[in-house]
């Protein structure tokens, strides 16, 4: 699997965080990262109302990630747009397994959408079938000057067939079937104005009169399988051995095989994984079913749709093999992309250069999700994954919050009385264990990094101006683990990273060049470890995140190898890291993050220790932390603010005196709890910061939003660029719903 492809722990991260690493491994450009983050890629009101008639709303459905797939040696992420939660961890885990063996393996037809036009009344229906099949060529080439557009892309009217029925009442039918590649696009509308088109001339050769002309759903001339080598071994666990859970798969598909009530919720599984690809992709989910039940049926009993059998061939032997065959007929063109944002940034993240590349990965997806229905029935059975989502709805109605959501959902199934009064109690219990916690429990600070925000001085504390900066209740942990052999491996499941640190510098990305040097002085790069990283610091947001890890590290190193670092040795290792990761940084977030202490902090001159002041709070700061999802670059913005003060060193250098006056002002507002002047001062250090050309419009957008919703004060912190926001809140309730009302993530700290 490609370090791109990797998402270990992927459905423990937040939303958030999903996005966010979505975006840094390449499947989501900047564009569609914001869109998501923000939300402005659902169906605006304005633009449903043009979609459909009597509109009165827009209703929402989730879009999850299908992960793991590898088909036809191609990695992908599948977009599901459905609101069963158990599909979408299915799918993934289905396509993990089916990985191990190779991946999916899947071919497909041309994509070819039948036109018939239906002629009856006619005098001699047999010689009206041959004249229809003389001047074939007259008609195709009608139809396809109809569309030259679609002829102009390769597509068009391929062949023409006549097939023969008698009706109920005895009289004989002759139906005319246009075979019409469409390329990419659905085509629905194109066939049907090729039928209406040539329906007077079917008339005139025919001596008959045409009635109905329309496509069919119907799609056998677009056909996709898929195949699945899954090896034995990798189906043991949960108590059962590989070949029990192979035998019970096929068992169960041959029982769909010959009883069409097991077949029709066996091809319900089978449309499941289908429909979510085709309501994400825009496709019309009706007409998929509808193809994929009639092809069912074609042998004129209703059957499955799959094939399990063991495999017998060189390679295949004694493994469990599925296959698919699936009419299937699928755009990537059209109306649904243009009006739909969702579904147009959908396509992009799938990454398909065709429809029929689509129909493939569609038949996967579909063979992978009766795969894991059927795998849940031999096994645990399908009603333990029914109960979970009962007591997900449940945990919900109860009013269960994210952080406990989870375990009121376990401590449900637990009890077997999923209710919503149980659901309470139980959210109850779960909160005053927590608050007990709380009280009890202080991270260990030789195994922690602090976050940090700056009230007052970034940017002019690099050129030896004050700043005032503050720890939040926010830390990265590490943790060492001993391992026989492997290197240096570090895993950070709350971000998806899981990184093995090179021993040659050279071939070391930035984040390994960063902690690499910590393991270089330490001596440690040739001892086999695997690090822990627990973050909750935001990463890249300008809250002192990088330093914050490095010095988790390393305090995690000190304690395992029993090494005795001093807290002094801590802070110069972890701004030794900073160099790297910031490029000329004042040295106040590895401070931060190794003291935790509110202080008024001035760099040292000329290679001098920094000078650090406590700074001492008649009570604590109330405080808002806004995160504009955007990465802050602060390697980029200090590199371009120092390209702006060697060009006009007069003009900046009075900026950052400027800003230095302020912080110094800051102090004395903060000795005395004086809120409204700390407010005043962080507003127009906004502004100054403004003027450096650090901010963004996502920060602007945060700043304008606390003020109008009561923050007394509110500025950029950190490096700018993106990252985050700090506002002075009184009352933080209404900054914080305002702010995530907009879209962006809001949390409430206090400092001091």
């Amino acid at each position: 699997m490609t370090e791109r492809a990797r998402f270990p722990e992927f459905y423990k991260l937040s939303v958030f965080n999903r996005v966010r690493l979505m975006r840094e491994r390449g499947w989501l450009t900047e564009e569609d990262y914001q869109a998501l983050v923000s939300g402005e890629h659902t169906l605006p009101l304005h633009k449903a109302d043009k979609m459909i008639e009597n509109v009165v709303g827009v209703m929402g459905l989730p879009v999850g990630l299908g992960m793991n797939f590898l088909i036809n040696g191609r990695d992908y992420i599948v977009p599901l747009v459905v609101e069963e939660p158990s599909i979408v961890a299915a799918l993934s885990s289905a396509a993990k397994i089916v990985r191990a063996g190779g991946g999916f393996a899947t071919e497909s037809t041309e994509s070819i959408l039948i036109g018939q036009v239906q002629v009856v009344d006619i005098p001699h229906v047999a010689k009206a079938q041959a004249a229809l099949l003389a001047r074939k060529q007259e008609i195709l080439d009608l139809a396809d000057s109809l569309h030259p557009q679609m002829v102009a892309r390769g597509g068009g009217c391929r062949d023409l067939e006549g097939h023969l029925h008698r009706l109920p009442d005895g009289r004989d039918m002759l139906v005319v079937h246009l075979l019409v590649d469409t390329r990419d696009a659905m085509g629905a509308n194109l066939v049907n104005t090729m039928c209406e088109g040539v329906a007077g001339l079917v008339e005139t050769i025919t001596d008959g009169k045409v009635f109905l002309r329309i496509l069919s759903n119907l799609t056998d001339r677009a056909m996709v399988r898929a195949r699945a080598v899954i090896p034995v071994d990798t189906l043991n666990g949960k108590g059962y051995r590989g070949e029990d859970v192979r035998d019970g798969v096929i068992l169960a598909n041959d029982f769909a095989s010959v009883d069409p009530y097991r077949a029709a919720t066996h091809n319900k599984g089978v449309m499941n994984g289908v429909d979510a690809v085709a309501i994400a992709t825009g496709n019309d989910w009706r007409a998929i079913e509808a193809a994929a039940h009639a092809y069912a049926a074609r042998s004129g009993r209703y059957s499955s749709l799959t094939r399990w059998y063991q495999g017998t061939a060189p390679g295949e032997e004694g493994a469990l093999v599925g296959e698919i065959d699936l009419p299937l007929k699928v755009g990537t063109v059209g109306g649904p992309l243009q009006s739909n944002p969702t579904v147009a940034l959908n396509h992009r993240l799938l990454g398909v250069g065709s429809a029929r590349e689509l129909a493939e990965v569609m038949g996967a997806v579909g063979l992978a999700q009766n795969f894991s229905a059927l795998r849940a029935l031999v096994t645990d059975g399908i009603q333990q994954g029914h109960m979970t989502l009962h007591a997900r709805s449940v945990a919900m109605a109860a009013g269960a919050t994210p952080e406990i959501f989870d375990a009121v959902v376990e401590k449900l199934i637990e009890s077997g009385d999923i209710k919503v009064w149980k659901a309470q109690e139980v959210i109850v219990g779960l909160r005053k264990t927590a608050r007990g916690a709380q009280a009890s429990e202080k991270p260990d600070p030789r195994l922690c990094g602090h976050g940090k925000v700056i009230l007052l001085g970034e940017h002019a504390v690099v050129y030896g101006s004050h700043a005032i900066a503050a720890p939040v209740p926010l830390a990265i942990q590490a943790k060492v683990h001993e391992a026989e052999s492997g290197g240096v491996n570090m895993l950070i499941p709350r971000w998806g990273v899981e990184y093995h640190l090179h021993t040659d510098p050279a071939h070391r990305d930035s984040f390994q060049r960063s902690l690499g040097i910590v393991f270089d002085k330490l001596e440690l790069t040739q001892r086999s470890m695997r690090i822990e990283v627990f973050p909750n610091v935001p990463r890249a947001m300008g809250l002192g995140g990088s330093a914050a890890m490095a010095v988790a590290i390393i305090r995690a190193l000190d304690q395992h190898f029993h090494i005795g670092l001093s807290d002094e040795q801590v802070n110069a290792l972890a701004f030794e890291c900073e160099k790297v990761a910031h490029g000329t940084p004042s040295g106040i977030d590895n401070t931060l993050a190794t003291y935790g202490r509110f202080v008024l902090y001035r760099r040292g001159a000329d290679g001098a220790p920094s000078k650090m002041k406590p700074i001492m709070v008649p009570k604590p700061l109330p405080l808002v932390i806004g995160i504009s999802g955007k990465e802050s670059l602060t390697a980029k913005t200090v590199g371009r603010v120092r390209q702006a003060w060697q060009k006009s060193p007069a003009l900046y250098e009075r900026i950052f005196r400027e800003i230095d006056g302020l912080t110094l002002a800051g102090v004395k507002a903060i000795e005395a709890y004086d809120l409204e002047r700390l407010g005043e001062l962080m507003n127009i250090c906004h502004g100054l910061l403004n003027a450096l050309q650090v901010s963004s419009w996502e920060l602007e957008e945060l700043v304008q939003i606390a003020r109008n919703h009561g923050a007394l004060g509110a500025k950029l912190t950190g490096g700018g660029g993106g990252g985050s926001i700090v506002a002075l809140c009184p009352e933080p309730a209404p900054v914080i719903a305002a702010l995530r009302e907009a879209g962006y993530q809001a949390m409430e700290v206090s400092v001091g």
